[in-house]
């Protein structure tokens, strides 16, 4: 008899984690039914590698996860009983590299902020301080946050800013921009969706392999996170922290959550769980 399997695509900040605590408290419920059900948790995130892996820690996650917009997946070796297509090993991963070289992100930014007239500061323009300001993280947590590889955050100083410009300005340095729940995003040929849709062709031939039919959920609250959201059978936007929904998310079948971010994304789990 074929079985059911499910995969839980998440973003962190401003989903599973509060905006402004980065608690994952008010989801603890969802989080529950999701070990009792036997389902799998995805963490997908624009944080990097240094700042998810205590996260994982915490929600005793043992999944692989995806960095910084899609830069990179990371498996736990010998997670799936084939070998995984472009993989090279990292420590006790198999690691999947999407993304550029921050160096060259850098360099572009300046470039960009220069073209368009106007000045883009990214994490590495700016002090620990002034991050951790920006962010609200603590000291310790700021520093995970700098140790970026494949995507730089930042924010625009001065009048005259158009998205569509710093699209088209991105473009022609063979870039491309995203936005997020508090920086605008600037990576290369990657995002969530391209990451996210890697990791779900294996999960989906391991289940076949095993016999099993995979469906997969999405939980997101920003742009960013619009193409996880595509990749998914079961898309959810959560609200963000003024209540609204992100305008810029689309779906025909998207899931308007009610809730501002892990109280949206734990009622709409216990919601849709017990009907997959």
């Amino acid at each position: 008899m074929t079985t059911g399997r499910i995969l839980i695509l998440t973003d962190l900040d401003g989903s599973l984690l509060d905006a402004t605590t980065y608690s994952y408290e008010a989801a603890a419920d969802a989080l529950s039914a999701i070990r009792r059900r036997g389902a799998t948790l995805i963490l997908v995130s624009s944080k990097t590698r240094s700042e998810m892996e205590p996260i994982r820690l915490r929600l005793d996650n043992h999944h692989p996860f995806i960095v910084e917009n899609g830069g990179a997946l990371f498996i736990p070796k010998g997670y799936f009983p084939f070998p995984l297509e472009q993989a090279t090993a990292s420590g006790g991963y198999d690691m999947v590299e999407i993304g550029i070289p921050y160096a060259k992100l850098r360099t572009a930014l300046t470039d960009i902020g220069r073209e368009l007239g106007c000045r883009l500061k990214g994490f590495g323009d700016l002090s620990l301080d002034a991050v951790s300001e920006l962010t609200g993280l603590s000291s310790a947590d700021t520093k995970l946050a700098t140790q970026r590889e494949y995507d730089e955050p930042f924010v625009m100083e001065g009048n005259g800013f158009e998205w569509n410009r710093l699209l088209e300005a991105a473009a022609a340095h063979g870039l491309r921009c995203t936005r997020g729940g508090r920086f605008y995003h600037l990576m290369g040929g990657n995002d969530k969706g391209i990451a996210s849709r890697r990791l779900i062709t294996w999960y989906r031939r391991r289940a076949h392999q095993e016999g099993h039919i995979l469906t997969t959920v999405g939980i997101g609250d920003s742009l960013n996170d619009l193409p996880m959201l595509e990749a998914v059978d079961h898309p959810i936007l959560v609200q963000r922290p003024d209540g609204s929904y992100d305008p810029a998310v689309q779906l025909p079948h998207l899931t308007r959550a009610e809730g501002v971010g892990p109280v949206g994304w734990n009622r709409s789990l216990i919601d849709l769980l017990p009907t997959l």
